[in-house]
């Protein structure tokens, strides 16, 4: 008898870890699940990365979620930088001033089952046990859908190597940060779409863009906009951040929104799209958000599913604060990760 229930319970906890290996998302403290409603993207799992400290991904992430899971059936687990008491925290100053202590993002391992991963990052310096499972995604021939800081999202602990020789994120993402071209926090951006792309599948039943975010500089003379890079929308810096606001014709538009692909250490290649808009203000316009929304099928190869009356909409309250570091005029602090749900 005490043999039998031996192997009973034995049974019973080798099929209990086999369901929480299969089961998508993994429930979690430290992180946010939504699973996918009946949609084209049902069995499809996203994993959304929010660990910045000015944009206020810690609120857009999730509200992607539940656009994702609830209009398009996508399975979503909202990750995020935590603070020492496990809350999330962009307070958290970034990079250390202490170059031995590191960032936190519990849950990284999820990327390993990810089938797409929407990334927000500025400057993390993160234990090498976390930053592997970024540079095993990168290796795996899955899409990468990357959010306005992420190409600096990283602070002395990119150590992705392909053939012997250390990769960028310029490389991996077509441009980096060089700089505001847009006037910092004082000047909106006007999207303008590449007249020849207007039928690209993340372009699908894309109207307006605009948002409160600055055009980033991501490319110069020395290093050019890479001819392996597709520019579908160009960001016009306005005068100010109305939206109506005239464009500041002093400055030219830059690439904002860009597709290419990377083959990692595999030899599996990988869908990449870059969007150096993404603010939690910037997805409150409709096409910022469905861009964002198209750029996940498109990476899937799902391009036969986007449809341009596809729901995007905004699913409950979503009130993002503005961008910024000044946190306690903003009313940013740091709150437990299930406030954000």
């Amino acid at each position: 008898m005490t043999r039998l229930f031996l192997l009973l319970l034995l049974s019973t906890f080798l099929l209990n870890d086999l369901d929480a290996q299969q089961g998508h998302p993994a429930p979690g403290d430290l992180w946010l699940t939504y699973p996918g409603s009946n949609g084209p993207g049902k069995g499809k799992h996203v994993v959304l990365i929010a660990a910045e400290q000015e944009y206020r991904s810690e609120q857009s992430m999730p509200m992607l979620a539940k656009v994702l899971s609830s209009h398009h059936g996508f399975d979503c687990t909202v990750l995020f930088s935590v603070n020492e008491k496990g809350e999330v925290d962009p307070t958290v100053p970034a990079p250390f001033k202490d170059k031995e202590k590191r960032h936190n993002i519990p849950g990284l391992d999820h990327l390993k089952k990810a089938d797409c991963v929407i990334w927000i990052s500025r400057f993390m310096h993160l234990p090498e046990a976390q930053m592997q499972h970024f540079y095993d995604y990168f290796d795996s021939g899955k899409p990468l859908i990357a959010l306005r800081t992420a190409n600096h999202g990283f602070w002395g602990s990119f150590k992705y190597r392909k053939g012997g020789k250390n990769v960028s994120l310029r490389m991996l993402l077509g441009g980096t940060f060089m700089g505001h071209h847009g006037g910092w926090h004082r000047e909106a951006t006007r999207g303008v779409i590449v007249p020849e792309k207007r039928k690209h599948p993340i372009l699908t039943g894309v109207g307006d863009i605009w948002g409160t975010s600055d055009v980033y500089r991501c490319h110069n003379d020395r290093h050019p906009f890479p001819e392996n890079c597709d520019s579908l929308v160009l960001g016009q810096p306005l005068i100010n951040l109305e939206k109506d606001a005239p464009p500041n014709t002093k400055k030219e538009p830059l690439p904002v929104a860009w597709t290419k692909t990377w083959t990692g250490n595999k030899g599996l290649e990988s869908r990449i799209f870059h969007f150096t808009m993404g603010s939690a203000m910037d997805l409150e316009n409709d096409g910022v958000r469905r861009i964002t929304v198209n750029a996940v099928y498109w990476g899937l190869g799902m391009e036969k599913a986007i449809k341009a009356d596809r729901s995007i909409a905004i699913i409950g309250d979503y009130n993002p604060l503005k961008a910024g570091f000044n946190y306690e005029k903003l009313g940013v602090k740091p709150h437990p990760v299930e406030y954000y749900r």
